[in-house]
């Protein structure tokens, strides 16, 4: 990054956490002034869409208003200046020219986040999970987390997601989280081993945003993860709520809890236990014990689409689903586009459901395994559609998955990965985004092409491609429509 983008980011971050400071004393009115600075640092089309509806979304009398005095009032100093300040300016200040210049010099933009697995062992044993088949003692050496992590840095990549098994397990994670104050972790947890102390210690740090998974409310929860684990998520939230955390709730979505976690009752829960956002994700059937009949319908992923919106339009909590909100990022954000995934082995895969990989970490820089074959053939293809509803190349466009481990030679990363590749579970997979194609080509057409056209403009894709896209999709919708003749 350019010495002068490094300095105005510095100066952003030092201005925006005494601001939050100041404006946590007199909240009311509190989005206008958060208005009048987005608005001067907001650079992009995009960045000025997010914080018009951000700025909107938290006005007075509307659903984000008593989200934003909880940001304000509820949260630890340290929290707000090393995670709120820290994010918030990471998104504003990547700029277009330093990306384009980056690109220009590498070959490629640099993804916004970092996914990494230090380990995966894990003190639960959930039904499904992909966790379960990997190695209980080759955790990856802190040297080497360290080492990642200021390449990221390099890259100007500075929001790390911490995933497992459970992280809370690997001992050094603190110390990391320690001598990386300068980068905002998410870490994804089942919440088992957040008590008092280890609350009171991740808001001193102030940098870390724990994520408790849960499926929905007790039945649902012991369910998947055992007897206690619903009790034990709940009283992490508690502690860390009083602790002054921000955090939030992480929830797989399969086909027999979607009723629950798409219900008013699940969401005004996980906004009493102080949840500031939520993320849904659907059940992958990915390795062994991988089970289709767990996956959401397609009749399901929509109407977890429609619950979003309704929450997001009248609930104080910020919900992302990582499917159906692939519209805001014009699709899937694999392969180093706007994220990848480092394992406990140290691969470097394409998405934490993709596991295969062509780079090992311990073999190769970071830059170059962003700049792989495999992730950049992978690039090529993205938007994998036009319908950004079907982002997915896993389980909404699994041929051309296949394709990409095929040409490039991507070896898979644990026992059971090849299940992709051949056999039942893919072609499930292969009748299952028909299915969703059948679903959520309507729905694109009706309720988001117009809207998309305005929001992909200017998003690093090279011209063309995102009309080359549209044309092909609307060429394919021209066929299924077309009356047939004999």
């Amino acid at each position: 990054m350019a010495f002068r983008q490094r300095v105005k980011k510095k100066m952003a971050e030092n201005l925006l956490a005494p601001a939050l400071l100041v404006l946590s004393h007199s909240p009311e009115g509190s989005y206008r002034l958060l208005a009048k600075g987005f608005d001067k640092i907001a650079v992009t089309e995009q960045h000025k869409m997010i914080a018009s509806w951000l700025c909107n979304w938290v006005a007075e009398g509307n659903p984000g208003a008593p989200w934003l005095a909880k940001v304000l009032r509820q949260l630890h100093p340290n929290v707000r200046k090393n995670y709120i300040a820290k994010t918030i300016v990471d998104i504003f200040f990547r700029s277009p020219e330093s990306f384009a210049k980056y690109k220009q010099e590498h070959g490629f933009r640099p993804p916004s986040v970092m996914m990494i697995s230090p380990t995966m062992r894990c003190n639960y044993r959930c039904e499904g999970c992909y966790a379960a088949n990997y190695a209980t003692d080759d955790d990856l050496s802190p040297e080497l987390f360290d080492r990642v992590l200021d390449e990221a840095k390099e890259l100007t990549t500075k929001f790390c997601v911490v995933l497992g098994g459970e992280p809370f397990i690997y001992k050094p994670l603190l110390d990391i989280f320690e001598r990386h104050r300068d980068v905002p972790f998410q870490v994804y947890t089942n919440g088992a081993l957040i008590d008092e102390k280890m609350a009171n210690k991740l808001a001193k740090l102030g940098n870390v945003a724990p994520q408790i998974s849960i499926e929905g409310f007790r039945e649902q929860t012991d369910a998947r993860r055992g007897r206690g684990a619903f009790d034990r998520a709940i009283k992490a939230m508690d502690n860390l709520r009083q602790a002054g955390c921000v955090f939030a709730f992480s929830a797989m979505v399969n086909r027999d809890n979607v009723d629950v976690l798409t219900s008013d009752e699940f969401i005004d829960f996980m906004i009493e236990k102080g949840c500031l956002y939520g993320w849904y994700f659907l059940y992958m059937p990915i390795g062994e014990g991988a089970n289709l009949d767990a996956m959401p319908t397609p009749e399901q992923r929509n109407q977890l689409r429609i619950a979003g919106k309704r929450f997001r339009e009248t609930k104080p909590i910020l919900i992302a689903d990582f499917w159906n909100d692939a519209t805001l990022t014009a699709g899937c954000i694999s392969g180093g586009r706007s994220y990848f995934h480092i394992n406990h082995k140290g691969d470097v895969e394409p998405c934490i459901f993709v596991h295969f990989a062509t780079d090992n970490i311990k073999d190769v820089p970071l830059v170059d395994a962003l700049n792989s074959p495999f992730f950049k053939g992978l690039r090529r293809m993205q938007p994998f559609c036009y319908n950004t509803l079907r982002p997915c190349p896993i389980i909404d466009h699994p041929k051309l998955m296949r394709m990409a481990i095929k040409k490039h030679g991507a070896y898979p990363t644990h026992k059971g990965a090849e299940c992709l590749l051949t056999g039942e579970i893919a072609a499930g997979l292969d009748r299952y985004a028909q299915e969703v194609k059948e679903l959520f080509d309507p729905v694109w057409d009706r309720e988001y092409a117009q809207w998309a056209e305005k929001w992909t403009a200017g998003m690093d894709f090279p011209a063309g491609r995102i009309d080359a896209r549209k044309a092909g999709y609307r060429l394919s919708r021209e066929k299924e429509k077309a009356p047939i003749t004999r």
